[in-house]
């Protein structure tokens, strides 16, 4: 074992050359080399199984006592154990981050969502390659590996078609198979998918029933089917990461209507239940106390009587999604036991990568776009209660209130985000190995968190961390493997020190004290004034004695909160966590944040058939004023179709051929819609349509003018009363010539945008500069690229 170890230190494994008696001629019969040997990790290596739930807090599933039934989670903690004590960082990316590489989130570059990357090292949202993801560990020592669901880890910069895909799970991440989707969210109903690096559509529509979570579930089971059939002694290493149940919320109805009527009596109320049920199971201490509501969340009995009900189908539509994804991650754990091998296999099940999530308003909301871009108002009580019966359905992007997520937080404080108490960063663990764990139904204590799992399996599987990888040399890992606990509950805990930090809310764990901060707070996305970093007000928790972090030691215990607070900085110095930065919507801005950006200069030329372009890869129109020039050839039976789209049906524009005639039409998520017509059709041959947006000015979101054009010649205007501000969609995309995913228009659909006539190329130009209206074909080209 010890040769083995130390040859699996550099990987790839070096290359030993066979030394055998040479001969001349192949038939001679002294003819004999040794026989090749495929590269299998060490004698009884387990299968690994890691399930990651999004954004669900320690008090959601039933398995840690909350409201949403979870049969498979509670079956497979049946027979493995439950950790009460194992921690995230408070958000998805940092997480998955940490999770997939080992080492603290700003360690590997990801101090927060690669949305808001800046130039500083802790937040670049660049893994270093002296830290090699667990994945490729596992690959280069022999293991089969597949990755189902989201990949919020690629910087947006290599996001668009060209990559590079050095970020990617299937390129760089170590993952053989990927079927999912890059970023942080996506529509349930109608996603936008990748097959390792290329662009897919779903097999489906969501009037055929397609369901994402069901299509990765089908994925998943298939791959591991496969992989025993051709390759049984080879394990395997399975992430199974779903996008449930971050926003939108989306599920079938009658998931959702399990739960009619159980969430009347508010999320007050709620929290109480969930806290009897914790400690009826054990899952918490019995002299654990139950946080109190903090002001800054209204209590249910002073929400508006006309809201309740939707705040109630809210929850309900929560519960639905959590209790489908849980049976569908039941149906690849069903696979395993099918195919015999559940006694070999190492599973995971992660119940949150953070506390829940906060982000859908005070009042929750029908399109979780509105709060990101500034525009909750948008969503009053009446339209709330008109689109009751829509949420968790095609035509919403749904998210639950404020008070929901506290009360999947129970019993602790706070939320997603707030990475300084465990409402943010608590998140109920299952670990199943019956290969390797003797215990059934067993719970364990010890502090642990995120950065422990790779340490882990590596241990269970008998392999070293490798010292190089591809030519680098590596850093150590820097998380301490559970390995210890799993026959030993009473075995001292090893991970006894961890940072936390998000957005400038922070705190340190040692040896069972917390010292934390709440610098911000989540649902307040844009504006209001943040308190300087020395200003923030600290708190003191004895974790021995208050599991919860209900009883603020501070005043009482000063000195010894000076000593953690001190030591939470030399962590941050140690882990890139300096300098702080609590910038939210600024840093959406890559010119303000400092990262690098795809599309650079005033001008973008794009062609015909381009498509899956993300946001960042499109140069950005909002809060400015900006023309769209396509020269196109209409055929004689006239045009119909889209020329470009940008976003979908919850926010974006669209430039089209509809009778013939072009159109422009602005959707603000899916709430107004402005469209400018062209009053008579586009000719038949090759012509220049264009469009231009005179922006009113005067601060963010403001309307403008629209003016069409035929070869120079006005042909329509029309107005855009209001805009987004920051983003249009966090899965929709720009498509030159059709439109993938969700229409931004009613007038088509998706599966008939395409555009009948020949595109030959379209422009966009940021700016007032008109061209007179017309764009010289000769001068296209330069003045294009002079612009970028």
């Amino acid at each position: 074992m010890s040769s083995d170890a130390h040859a699996r230190t550099m990987l790839p494994i070096p290359d030993r050359p066979a030394h055998a008696h040479t001969t001349y001629d192949a038939k001679d019969p002294d003819t004999a080399f040794p026989p090749i040997t495929p590269l299998r990790p060490p004698a009884g290596a387990p299968n690994v199984l890691v399930i990651l739930i999004d954004d669900a807090g320690f008090g959601a599933a039933s398995v840690f006592g909350g409201p949403c039934a979870t049969p498979n989670a509670e079956k497979l903690a049946a027979g493995g154990l439950r950790y009460n004590r194992f921690h995230t960082t408070a958000l998805c990316a940092p997480t998955r981050a940490a999770l997939l590489s080992g080492r603290n989130h700003h360690s590997v570059g990801m101090g927060s969502i690669t949305e808001t990357a800046t130039s500083a090292p802790g937040n670049s949202s660049l893994r270093p390659n002296t830290k090699a993801p667990l994945a490729m560990t596992l690959k280069l020592n022999g293991y089969s590996t597949a990755q189902f669901g989201k990949c919020h880890e690629v910087p947006v910069w290599q996001s668009s078609p060209m990559g590079p895909f050095d970020a990617w799970p299937s390129v760089g991440g170590g993952f053989e198979t990927f079927y999912g989707f890059i970023g942080g969210e996506n529509n349930q109903w109608d996603p936008s998918l990748y097959d390792g690096t290329t662009p897919v559509e779903p097999p489906a529509t969501p009037e055929e029933g397609y369901h994402l979570t069901e299509d990765l579930a089908n994925h998943a089971a298939t791959w591991i089917r496969t992989q025993k059939a051709l390759m049984p002694d080879k394990p395997f290493f399975v992430y199974f990461a779903p996008g449930a149940t971050h926003a939108p919320h989306h599920v079938p109805r009658e998931w959702a209507d399990k739960y009619q009527g159980k969430f009347a009596e508010g999320w007050d109320v709620q929290r109480e239940k969930t806290f009897a049920r914790q400690k009826e199971l054990g899952v918490i201490p019995s002299d654990a106390a139950l946080t109190p509501r903090h002001v800054e969340i209204p209590a249910w009995d002073d929400m508006p009587d006309e809201l309740k009900p939707v705040l109630e189908r809210e929850m309900e539509v929560y519960a639905g999604f959590m209790e489908h994804v849980d049976y569908h991650v039941g149906r690849v754990i069903d696979t395993i036991e099918d195919l015999g091998i559940l006694e070999n296999t190492l599973i995971y099940y992660i119940v949150g990568d953070n506390g829940a999530s906060a982000e859908g308003t005070l009042n929750g909301a029908f399109n979780e776009l509105a709060n990101f871009n500034g525009m909750a108002a948008l969503e009053s009580a009446e339209f709330m209660a008109s689109k009751l019966d829509e949420l968790g359905s095609p035509a919403s992007y749904n998210h639950y209130a404020v008070g929901w997520a506290w009360a999947m937080d129970t019993p602790f404080q706070w939320t997603k985000q707030v990475a300084s108490h465990w409402g943010g960063t608590r998140n109920g663990t299952i670990v199943h190995w019956p290969g390797g764990i003797e215990e059934k139904g067993g719970l364990r204590s010890q502090f642990s968190h995120v950065i422990d799992l790779a340490p882990t399996v590596l241990e269970a599987a008998g392999l070293p961390e490798p010292t190089m990888v591809n030519g680098v040399q590596q850093s150590p890992m820097e998380g301490t493997s559970m390995l210890y606990s799993f026959n030993d509950a009473d075995s001292p805990e090893r991970h006894d020190l961890q940072y936390f930090e998000m957005f400038g809310n922070r705190g340190v764990y040692y040896k069972g004290w917390s010292a934390v901060t709440k610098h911000r707070t989540p649902w307040l996305m844009v504006g209001g004034a943040l308190p300087a970093f020395d200003d923030d007000v600290w708190e003191l928790y004895d974790g021995t004695t208050d599991y919860s972090q209900s009883h603020d030691l501070s005043a009482e215990q000063p000195e010894r909160l000076h000593e953690l607070q001190r030591l939470w900085l030399i962590e941050a110095v140690k882990y890139n966590v300096l300098p702080i930065d609590d910038r939210g919507g600024e840093r959406l801005n890559p010119d303000i944040a400092g990262r690098p950006s795809l599309i650079h200069g005033t001008s973008q030329l794009l062609f015909p058939g381009m498509g899956r372009l993300s946001e960042s890869s499109v140069v950005n129109i909002k809060n400015k004023s900006f023309s769209v020039t396509a020269e196109v050839t209409v055929p004689e039976s006239g045009a119909h179709g889209v020329i470009i789209a940008q976003g979908g049906r919850f926010g974006g524009w669209s430039l089209y051929a509809i009778d013939g005639s072009a159109r422009f039409l602005y959707n603000v998520l899916g709430i107004h819609a402005f469209a400018t017509e062209a009053e008579r059709a586009i000719p038949v041959g090759t012509h220049q349509v264009r469009m231009e947006f005179a922006y009113d000015g005067g601060g963010l979101a403001k309307g403008g003018g629209v003016t069409l054009y035929y070869d120079g010649e006005v042909v329509g205007t029309g107005r855009v009363g209001m805009t987004q501000a920051m983003i249009f969609s966090g899965d929709e995309t720009t498509d030159v010539g059709y439109e993938a995913g969700t229409p931004v228009s009613t007038d088509y659909t998706t599966q008939h945008s395409r555009f009948t006539g020949k595109i030959h190329w379209v422009q966009i130009d940021l700016g007032d500069d008109d061209h007179d209206h017309f764009i010289d074909p000769e001068e296209r080209l330069r003045v294009a690229m002079a612009r970028q």
